[in-house]
Formats: C-alpha cells, structure tokens, sequence
C-alpha cells in the first residue's frame, strides 16, 4: 500500500498560530514606530532652540518612570513654567532613583522667575503603555492635551528639554535623539521574522502522512 502526504491542519494550531503572528507583528510595528519616532525627533531638533522666562509651578511637578542614565534607574523631571500667562512644560533633567518606590526623591527646584533654555520638542518620547492614560506625580508618559485637561492649566503646544544650567541637582546628559533607531529596526525585523517563522511551521507541521489504496 502506497502512502502520500496531506495537508490537514489542525483548527487548535491554526488558532495558536494566528495569535502568535498578531502578537509578533504588533510588537514588531511597535518597535518600527519607534525607530520613526526618534528619526522624526532628530530631524526636528535642529531649528528649535528656544529660550523662556518664567516662574515654576512645583506642585505640578511629574516624574517620568523608567528612564536609565548610566545603568541606573531614575526619574525625568517635568515641571510647569508660566511663561505670559501661559505655561510650558519643562523637562529639567533626570534623578535617581530612591532604593524604595514609595518615597520619591527630593527635587530642588528654582524660585522666583528663571531663564530657561533649551529645545522645544511636539512630544516627549513614549513607552509601551497599556491601558487608560495615568494620573499622580509618577507617571509613564505625559501627553499636553491630557495634562491639560487635568490641570486647568492653558499649555502651549510644546515642551522644552532643558539644556541650560541650574542648581537643582538634576542631571542633563540627554540621549542622542536618534539613539537606537538601529536597534529599534533590528528589534522589528526580529519580530516580523519570528511571525513568518509561525506560519512555515504551521504549514510545515500540517502535512501529514496518509495510505493511499
């Protein structure tokens, strides 16, 4: 008796392989956007030096999680600066980390009216969130319309990473803009790699031996 071979694949297999490829290519769009994200932020820092006088709002102050300098974990500072009635928020610079999560580290911040320069940026770059945006002073992202409209305080549509020197013992030593995009790219390519992967192995898997009479 002869035998062959069949497709026949199994609807269980089929169903894993479908959510793993949307998983896969999710993160791996994920990952493009923000190789694009820090492309377009380059390309935008290089004509927007801005210099603002102002007074500091602090108990409007946000700290920024999860952001490293030197394989240590900290804040970025970002602070509301009344400019004319207006406001700005300003990205002053980072801190460390306290060793617990519950304490936040104390940040000195200027009083009376400053001179701030540095770049002004459409938005500050974003992590992976899931979920509705967050509220209180420890935050993963912070977007202008949202903070906004929690505040009641009339932003303008930018914030300012600041470059100039201040005694509030808060680090400057800002990440090139464009660092990682090879990494976000290579990171990407993986992911869409792995999706194809799944469906050569569905495939693959799916022949399976039959008698023919």
């Amino acid at each position: 008796m002869a035998s062959g071979y069949s497709f026949r694949p199994r609807g269980w297999a089929i169903a894993a392989a479908a959510l793993a490829c949307a998983a896969f290519i999710a993160l791996g769009n994920w990952q493009a956007h923000r190789a694009d994200e820090k492309r377009a932020l380059a390309a935008e820092l290089e004509k927007r030096d801005v210099t603002l006088s102002g007074i500091y709002r602090p108990e409007y102050t946000v700290f920024l999680d999860n952001k490293i300098r030197n394989h240590r974990a900290g804040y970025e500072v970002i602070t509301p600066l009344r400019v004319d009635g207006d406001y700005v928020l300003v990205n002053r610079g980072w801190v460390e980390a306290g060793r617990t999560r519950e304490t936040l580290p104390e940040v000195r911040t200027p009083a009376g009216r400053v001179q701030v320069e540095g770049i002004a940026l459409d938005h500050l770059p974003r992590t992976l969130q899931v979920g509705a945006p967050q509220t209180g002073k420890v935050r993963q992202n912070l977007g202008l319309a949202e903070f906004g409209a929690e505040t009641g305080l009339r932003l303008r549509p930018y914030f300012l990473e600041q470059h100039s020197a201040a005694d509030d013992g808060l680090l400057r030593d800002w990440p090139r803009p464009d660092a990682g995009v090879a990494m976000h790219e290579s990171y990407s390519l993986q992911w869409y790699s792995f999706a194809a992967l799944t469906v050569i192995l569905l495939v693959a898997l799916s022949f399976r031996r039959v008698a023919k009479g």
